[in-house]
Parts: C-alpha cells; sequence; structure tokens
C-alpha cells in the first residue's frame, strides 16, 4: 500500500520504521533534518514541507495515497491536513489527536468529517495504567474480544505456586482454563510446548477470560485482597494524569497529583474536584516524604522526562511502594526496565504505533479475516493478534490436531458467541470466531498465513 506519515517525531519515526518493511512510505515534514534522519535510517521516500499545502501533498501523490497518517505536534494541523488529504482524494486518514478538549467532538470528527481513525496516545496509555491498577501483581494487562479475553504479563517469584510446574498441569492445578502463550526467560522469548516447566524469575504472557484472570490471581496470591490498590499517587500533572485520575476515582481509588506548574494545579483542581493536588516539585524526595507519597499503594510517574520517571519509580520500589508503574517513551530505556526490576512500563508511544499499524494490517490483509486488535509486546519481539472470521475458508472445522502451525505461533483463544475457548487438539475454527494468537514472527495481516 501507499502511505503518507506527516510529523517525524517519536511516533513518525517509529511508524516509518515498522510501516517501510511491508509498503511504500512517504514522510512530510517542516524539519529538513528530521527528513534526512529518517530516510538515511529507512527506505522511504522524504518531503521537506508544510502539510497544509495543497502542492506538498500533491508533490506526495496523496490522491493515490491508500493511508494517511497525521501525527504532527498538533492537533489542529494534524486534523486539517487529514481534511485537505481527504479532498484530495486520499482513501482513509488518521488523526492523532491530544488535546482533553476535543473528547467529546471524537465521535463527531470522525463521522462527520470523514477521518477514519481518531488516536488519543494519552488516554489510552491512562486506560492500560488503570488496567494494570486492577490487577497489582501483573506488570501489564491488554484485552481482545471486546474485554471478554485478557493477556496478563506476570512475573514468577520464588515460593510462588507456578514455580517448577509444568504446563501440562497447569489447569487442573489450579482448576482454570488459563493457557501460557508465551515466556520470558533471560534474553530468550519461548512459545513453549506443554512439557515446558516454569520456574522462578519467567516471565509469562497468558490468557484467560476475565472473571478466570480474577480468579487466577486470587489462587497464586494468599494476599490478593490485601494488594488492591486503594490509594494511588501521580506524580505529574499532565494529559495522562487527567485521564486517569478520571478512571481511578470511578474504580474507588484515593488519587494525589504532584505537579510542579502553578497553573496547571489549578486547572486541574478544577477539573478534578475529587483528586487531591499538590502544588510541589515531585523530584524532590523531601517532598515525596513530606506528601507521604511512600505510603500509597501505587505510585505512577508522568513526569514529561523518561530518565525521571525511572529515578523515581526506583525510589518508590526502594521505598516499599507495592505497585509502581512507569511512563517511559524511548525504546532505549525501555529496554532497560528488566535490568532496573521496574514493575510496568507504559508507552504512548508504543500504544500509539500499536493502534494504527492494527487499522493498517486490517486495511491491507484479505477479505474475510479482519484484525480487530494488535499488540505488540516484549519491546516488539511479540506480537499478539486478534482476527475475526468474515468468510468460509479451507482451514474452517478442521480439528487444530489435524493442521499444522508456522513455527513460532500459538492459538491463544476462540471467542465464539459469548463462549471462550482455550483450544485444544480437538477444537477447531468456525465461521464468525474471534481468533487470538501469539506469534514471534512480525507482520501477519492474514490467518492463513499462520498454517503451513
Amino acid at each position: 500500500m501507499d502511505i503518507i506519515i506527516v510529523g517525524c517525531g517519536k511516533v513518525g519515526s517509529t511508524l516509518a520504521d515498522v510501516l517501510s518493511e511491508e509498503h511504500n512510505v512517504t514522510v512530510i515534514d517542516t524539519s529538513e533534518r528530521k527528513i534526512e534522519s529518517v530516510v538515511n535510517d529507512h527506505d522511504v521516500m522524504g518531503i521537506t514541507g508544510n502539510c497544509l499545502q495543497t502542492s506538498i501533498l500533491e508533490e506526495a501523490n496523496v490522491g493515490k495515497t491508500d493511508i494517511f497518517i497525521a501525527v504532527t505536534d498538533s492537533d489542529e494541523v494534524n486534523i486539517l491536513s487529514c481534511l485537505i488529504a481527504k479532498e484530495l482524494k486520499a482513501r482513509h486518514c488518521i488523526a492523532r489527536v491530544r488535546n482533553p478538549e476535543f473528547d467529546k467532538q471524537l465521535v463527531f470528527m470522525r463521522d462527520n468529517l470523514k477521518i477514519s481513525m481518531m488516536v488519543n496516545p494519552d488516554y489510552n496509555a491512562a486506560n492500560e495504567i488503570a488496567k494494570v491498577l486492577r490487577y497489582p501483581e501483573a506488570i501489564n494487562i491488554e484485552s481482545f474480544a471486546k474485554g471478554r479475553v485478557d493477556l496478563a504479563e506476570i512475573r514468577i517469584t520464588s515460593g510462588s505456586i507456578l514455580d517448577g510446574i509444568v504446563l501440562n498441569h497447569l489447569s487442573k492445578r489450579l482448576r482454570l482454563d488459563v493457557l501460557i502463550c508465551a515466556v520470558q526467560r533471560d534474553n530468550e522469548l519461548i512459545i513453549p510446548n506443554g512439557n515446558f516447566m516454569l520456574r522462578a524469575g519467567d516471565k509469562i504472557h497468558m490468557t484467560a477470560s476475565h472473571s478466570a484472570m480474577v480468579k487466577f490471581f486470587k489462587s497464586i496470591s494468599a494476599a490478593y485482597r490485601e494488594k488492591r490498590v486503594k490509594s494511588a499517587v501521580l506524580i505529574g500533572g499532565g494529559r495522562v494524569a487527567y485521564h486517569l485520575a478520571h478512571q481511578l476515582i470511578e474504580m474507588g481509588i484515593k488519587v494525589k497529583i504532584i505537579e510542579i506548574d502553578y497553573n496547571r494545579c489549578l486547572e486541574l483542581s478544577q477539573r478534578l474536584n475529587k483528586v487531591n493536588i499538590s502544588c510541589a516539585d515531585g523530584t524532590d524526595h523531601d517532598v515525596l516524604e513530606g506528601e507521604r507519597v511512600y505510603d500509597a499503594d501505587a505510585v505512577v510517574t508522568l513526569t514529561g522526562i523518561d530518565e525521571e520517571n525511572i529515578l523515581l519509580s526506583l525510589l518508590a520500589k526502594n521505598n516499599g511502594v507495592e505497585k509502581v508503574v512507569t511512563k517511559v517513551n524511548r525504546m532505549n530505556l525501555i529496554q532497560l526496565s528488566d535490568t532496573l526490576s521496574l514493575d510496568s512500563i507504559i508507552s504512548p508511544k508504543s500504544i500509539t504505533v500499536n493502534q494504527i499499524l492494527q487499522y493498517v494490517r486490517a486495511k491491507q490483509n484479505a477479505k474475510g479475516n479482519n484484525i480487530t486488535t494488535l499488540y505488540r509486546l516484549v519491546n516488539d519481539r511479540l506480537e499478539a493478534i486478534e482476527f475475526v472470521i468474515r468468510d468460509d475458508k479451507p482451514y474452517l472445522n478442521t480439528p487444530f490436531k489435524k493442521l499444522k502451525l508456522k513455527k513460532g505461533i500459538l492459538i491463544a483463544s476462540i471467542v465464539r458467541g459469548n463462549e471462550l475457548i482455550i483450544p485444544k487438539g480437538d477444537d477447531c475454527l468456525k465461521l464468525n470466531d474471534s481468533v487470538v494468537i501469539i506469534t514471534t514472527t512480525k507482520g501477519f495481516s492474514d490467518l492463513k498465513n499462520i498454517f503451513e
């Protein structure tokens, strides 16, 4: 497909990297330096100029573009450039929109202005953090099939009932229908079989229904009820903090925000009347002690500087905070999380890239298989993809034991109507099934490609 990306910041350059492997990509930015950097690093065309000028868009051949993606720093520029691109016959347009003032207008803009997709990375990052705080034992939680299937990342600790268990015995031992999809052991990423034995230190990715996941955490943690997050401190009062505070209050969690900017504190206090707003330097250790940050059940570090967030999270962990969530965007710093023993890393950039990549894959794939959800996990080494089977296919109604999957692929779950199936050898795929696959191979856009 032909794709135009407007804006070569963190998200735009990452999209150019990922999408240029499979598509013809053109990038546009007003900065010649950024264009040169992206063009030198990736197999893309680059144009320096203003994306609101029709001459620049016509130079990029926007009229023959399949997908136009606007991810500049300005919401208004992103929206307006999509409108111009649509008028110039671009087929599909995606705009990144971050200002909370646009929240109530997103549906209107999508439906009436014909912008195919509106992405709010801050709101989506807040959703991810809220999910993690619902399951304090989890490092990360993703959802499929409209919330009916959860994919959780968990670290096995010494003495856990999971330490030393063989996967074939797991469901019987716990009396729950769960599936271990992938295991990180040191630097190795494994799609395990039934004979695989878990051990302390492993990070596991597992799928289950929402209710089974709750029971799973209760079964592996005697202190499950005591670990439930009742209070949270957010260090940094930006857009993610604003969205997250709303959600945590609805969950019954007591919230405090520490923000250094006085005017921002006033704004937050007017918008969040049930949240304790403290105007102070959240990076100052004396302030953290004075605000009794370390007494909270959870601390979420949301400043605009990745390194500050990491250091603050380490400080919170060292002072006994049970659950710590860290906002980090730079990939080289995200990769340090294991070394530094950080709990949960949330990256708004990665969330945005995943959403846009999901949309692109859905548009490129064959008729009959629609990608509805896509997550890139483990520093982009693992993909979890949800397909919906819309058309009759040769592999339908054939037991899995008679089909051969390609190496590095696991069918994690099937949702059929209101039923969740953790697949076994005698199960099969049927029309209208929602299917989640886990794979170490990138780029799947059609379900048929997972079979030999």
